[in-house]
């Protein structure tokens, strides 16, 4: 169909590539999203981090194969294409595949992480403002259902907690790879406004107590070992709120139902400061880890 938008795909080595693709190209898939369809890929890969190099020639070969795409051999062989998915696992390349991308001004989603600093989430949004190519970036966790919604949105939202899952791997920085989908859940409760945040580290978990600049504290609790559950806990003007992360639907698919309206219009439905200021509570929160859990402000 003619107004089904022709998607270039970034980075071949994240388990969302066939997934996503899957949802986006399938039309007999139960959760199929329509609108949008992955023509070509570029596979990418990061040496920086063996999460990358370990996966990138297998889900080439994925993608390749399973869904006859055609695979391009360099970002800049994918201009002319309606929308762009930046895919690439490594959060720290995102700004300088940004740069091509962002130069065919088309709309680009950044999946998590946006970026691995304060500096470099900045950067992009400028880039996007420079060229006319907006962005949209979020965890899947933050459109999940029962978190998504859990709140009503009229009600004042006091103090916040999320938790998950938050391994932490030895190439990566800390809290990149697995919290920044507990802090997707928590900004999308609290808003921004964070100014500064203290890391604690216990054998099991990790705590990290956000600071607003109006007063409200929040905290991501990351688990280690076997708590895989995604949930958030809320004290809002309705009352106690408290959820888990169902994954029926997939997370997936709730998340692509806002993804593909955002490349239609080119409107995130996430507001971009508050996309950079996650990536500054999460650099913070690596910072007062390393101190030894010295309150460190956010970069901004």
């Amino acid at each position: 169909m003619a107004d089904v938008l022709k998607l270039g795909m970034v980075g071949l080595d994240t388990s969302h590539c066939a997934a996503f693709t899957a949802l986006l190209n399938e039309e007999a898939n139960a959760y199929h999203v329509p609108g949008a369809r992955v023509v070509k890929a570029f596979p990418g890969g990061s040496a920086l981090t063996t999460v990358s190099t370990g996966r990138v020639e297998t889900i080439t070969a994925e993608m390749r194969e399973r869904f006859d795409m055609e695979i391009a051999d360099s970002l800049e062989a994918l201009a002319g294409l309606d929308g762009y998915l930046l895919e690439s696992v490594d959060g720290r390349q995102h700004l300088a595949q940004f740069r091509v991308l962002a130069q065919f001004g088309k709309p680009v989603f950044i999946d998590k992480p946006l970026a691995c600093s304060a500096e470099d989430a900045t950067a992009i949004f400028a880039l996007a403002r420079q060229h006319g190519a907006p962005v949209m970036t979020a965890s899947s966790l933050r459109y999940a259902a029962g978190v998504d919604g859990m709140a009503p949105a009229d009600a004042e939202v006091f103090s916040a907690e999320a938790f998950g899952p938050m391994s932490i791997l030895e190439d990566y920085p800390t809290y990149f790879w697995y919290g920044i989908h507990s802090a997707e859940m928590l900004f999308a409760l609290m808003g921004a406004g964070c100014r500064a945040v203290t890391a604690h580290h216990a054998e099991h978990y990790d705590v990290l107590v956000g600071e607003w600049a109006d007063g409200r504290l929040a905290t991501v609790r990351g688990t280690r070992g076997a708590w895989p559950s995604f949930g958030a806990v809320a004290l809002t003007s309705d009352g106690l709120k408290s959820a888990i992360a169902l994954g029926t639907p997939p997370y997936y698919f709730r998340l692509l139902q806002r993804v593909v309206p955002f490349l239609q219009t080119g409107v995130s439905p996430i507001p971009d400061a508050e996309s950079v200021e996650i990536a500054a509570f999460l650099e913070a929160a690596g910072q007062s880890l390393a101190s030894g859990g010295m309150r460190v402000e956010l970069p901004l």
